[in-house]
């Protein structure tokens, strides 16, 4: 008998959960008589009814059902691992609660960690969302694979099925400012990739903001590059050796006499400010990576739980 687990974070979807989970529960059937089901929310500091949607859920299937409340909001991966404590699964899914990710794909993820592979993902080949947001999307999950994780499908993902060994060692190693995504991918099992295409959200309004993107962004290139501090030292070699060049252009140009003055006030401030710009973002992107260190040195905890229902 085979257990699986799956895990939904859950942010301001009051109006999603009493869809998603009939969803959910009508795609048990496609599994064989064999496998069970445990399902394990996360409500991450809802404002609205959510917790009592949830709590819905929990009453008409209390032995399947165990629900986790956050003491406040700390972004949905923190609220991925969280639940990622609780689950006691033999392989683990994570699905998005408002269900743009398909419920049916985990039946052939399921048949493929049967097969022996321990992280099976769900990869977005196309996506319902306006063409800049896909864009922008796209050039990001381009720019890890570049830069950080060469081994990560195309396109990006976010709908894992992997094995209780993975969430074992997520668990253990208390990552801060992470990607947990991406970092099932560090780890080096071997995947298989399904492609699949994400659907236009339905119900309700995300709450993924700007402000969140960047944040996943910066986390996700610092935590698995050191291309930023290397792309400082390369355009800092290069302006000492311009600065070099320039100064030896200037004295040649004293000793044969052609320019006994040399001119160039406004070039010169453009030049000068364009060092200190640089030394400034130098010295941000340095910062990200101490504060980084800071915060994992202090040993608080990603999330706080409030209350467990199970």
């Amino acid at each position: 008998m085979s257990k699986i687990s799956i895990i939904i974070p859950c942010y301001f979807n009051e109006e999603n959960i009493p869809v998603t989970v009939k969803e959910l529960i009508d795609n048990e059937c496609l599994f064989p008589d064999d496998v069970v089901f445990e399902y394990v929310l996360v409500d991450d500091g809802s404002k609205d009814d959510t917790l009592k949607e949830i709590a819905k859920f929990k009453k008409a299937y209390p032995e399947k059902v165990t629900v986790l409340k956050l003491a406040g909001n700390v972004g949905s991966y923190n609220a991925v691992v969280a639940g990622m404590e609780y689950a006691t699964g033999d392989c683990n899914v994570i699905i998005a609660a408002d269900l743009q990710d398909p419920p049916e794909l985990m039946v052939d993820m399921f048949r493929y960690w049967k097969q022996g592979f321990k992280l099976v993902i769900g990869n977005r080949k196309d996506r319902q969302e306006p063409p800049v947001q896909r864009f922008i999307s796209n050039t990001f999950h381009t720019i890890m694979r570049a830069i950080a994780l060469k081994n990560i499908p195309k396109g990006g993902f976010d709908y894992v099925l992997f094995d209780k060994q993975i969430r074992e060692n997520i668990v253990q190693m208390k990552e801060r400012n992470t990607n947990v995504f991406y970092l099932m991918s560090w780890m080096g099992y071997d995947y298989i990739n399904i492609p699949y295409s994400r659907k236009k959200r339905q119900i309700g309004v995300s709450r993924w903001t700007l402000q969140k993107k960047v944040k996943l962004c910066i986390d996700s290139i610092l935590s698995f590059s050191f291309f930023p501090i290397r792309a400082i030292s390369v355009i800092g070699i290069m302006l000492g050796f311009s600065a070099f060049f320039y100064g030896v252009y200037i004295i040649m140009l004293r000793i044969t006499g052609v320019n006994k003055e040399v001119q160039g006030w406004t070039a010169l401030m453009v030049v000068m400010l364009f060092v200190s710009s640089f030394q400034m973002i130098g010295l941000g992107v340095i910062g990200e990576y101490v504060w980084r260190g800071l915060d994992s040195s202090r040993k608080r905890p990603a999330y706080i739980i409030e209350e467990i229902i199970s």
